[in-house]
């Protein structure tokens, strides 16, 4: 049992009162006794401490390890105070910050939500694969921004390897979501392991057509334009009742074959990137073009995108896959001629989706 925590303050007027309208007892001191942390699994990705606030969750942190506070210069973008680009991509996606406007705005002009994340990815990075203490996460975000943040967190631990982030928070709906390594509850005073499997919640997105006038709320969240064809053909992302994102294709005239189309616009909402929903959405638009009969093709410069199709049996990659369009000519001046030129020297994924008997979105 650890020894009694103890602080006093002066007593006044004040406290004499607010003592005396609710009949506590109070000579100026307060004592509280931290619970006692078993041991723990070894070499674990994540542990969690939860509970109620003010159950000791910040003392037995801060017991483990000092929680790191990061330091941001106003005056740089957040990917600017990691040491590359690759590792700047590593780790915001690793708390599912995707968004690269957001990545290319410094840290006091971020939201709520994305400020979070941000600090949990510099954390990370200063953490340099090693032992990791935060507190408070996700006390300040809502909950689809937690249930996201955490999904992503799970998914950089197991596949990076980071080794001993420990996590206190006052929510216990992030589990599922994070599936840690071992959780103590500070309301039993137990610690109970992950298991030898990892499930996550399963959940269900439809695609709703829709027109552009849908577009605009999406606009400002994509990484290239706001801009959207008018004769695009466009669906609505839903989650249950909640909009979580939008898709949208166009035809793709070609000499060598019929009824092809591209992708055009694929964008999912800040809150919920994190949980795989824009990979999902890209191979449902793709399966829907082939089960009419169609070819679909899409192009992305998002490194996470990209890199899910590279490795994904549903997509194949063209002959201009993460190669330069030094081969785009200046035409006749038009707003694609200029578009194309802009592009000509970005390397970015190119892919044609392929499917497979049976596939469906999940």
């Amino acid at each position: 049992m650890k020894p009694a925590l103890s602080v006093s303050v002066v007593t006044d007027e004040v406290t004499a009162e607010v003592s005396r309208l609710f009949d506590f007892e109070f000579d100026g001191t307060t004592t509280f006794t931290p619970p006692t942390l078993p041991a723990t699994p070894k070499n674990y990705g994540i542990g969690l401490i939860v509970g109620a606030s003010g159950s000791g969750k910040s003392t037995l942190l801060s017991s483990l390890g000092r929680p790191e506070s990061p330091a941001w210069d106003d005056k740089k973008a957040i990917a600017s105070h990691f040491d590359s680009a690759e590792e700047a991509q590593l780790y915001l996606a690793a708390v599912g910050l995707n968004s690269i406007p957001a990545w290319l705005r410094p840290r006091h002009c971020l939201s709520t939500g994305e400020g979070f994340r941000a600090d949990v990815a510099m954390k990370l990075k200063l953490a340099d694969g090693g032992p990791c203490f935060i507190d408070e996460f996700t006390s300040v975000v809502d909950r689809n921004v937690a249930k996201s943040c955490s999904r992503a967190l799970s998914r950089y631990a197991e596949k990076t390897g980071h080794k001993g982030i420990t996590l206190a928070s006052c929510h216990y709906d992030i589990i599922e979501w994070l599936q840690p390594d071992w959780v103590f509850d500070t309301a039993s005073g137990t610690v109970a392991g992950r298991g030898s499997e990892r499930r996550f919640p399963s959940v269900r997105l439809e695609l709703i057509p829709t027109s552009t006038r849908s577009w605009e709320a999406f606009s400002h969240h994509h990484y290239l334009s706001g801009d959207i064809n008018k004769s695009s053909r466009c669906w609505l992302v839903t989650w249950g009742r909640t909009a979580v994102g939008f898709a949208a294709a166009i035809t793709f005239p070609n000499q060598h074959f019929k009824n092809a189309w591209r992708g055009h616009r694929t964008v999912i909402l800040p809150d919920f990137q994190g949980m795989g929903f824009g990979p999902r959405v890209s191979d449902a638009v793709g399966e829907i073009f082939l089960s009419d009969g169609c070819r679909y093709f899409s192009k992305t410069a998002h490194p996470r995108l990209g890199k899910y199709r590279e490795a994904s049996p549903l997509w194949k990659p063209t002959s201009k896959n993460r190669q330069s369009r030094k081969d785009y000519l200046q035409g006749r001046g038009t707003k694609e001629d200029g578009h194309k030129m802009k592009h000509r020297l970005r390397v970015c994924y190119s892919h044609e989706y392929i499917g497979k008997k049976g596939c469906s979105i999940k």
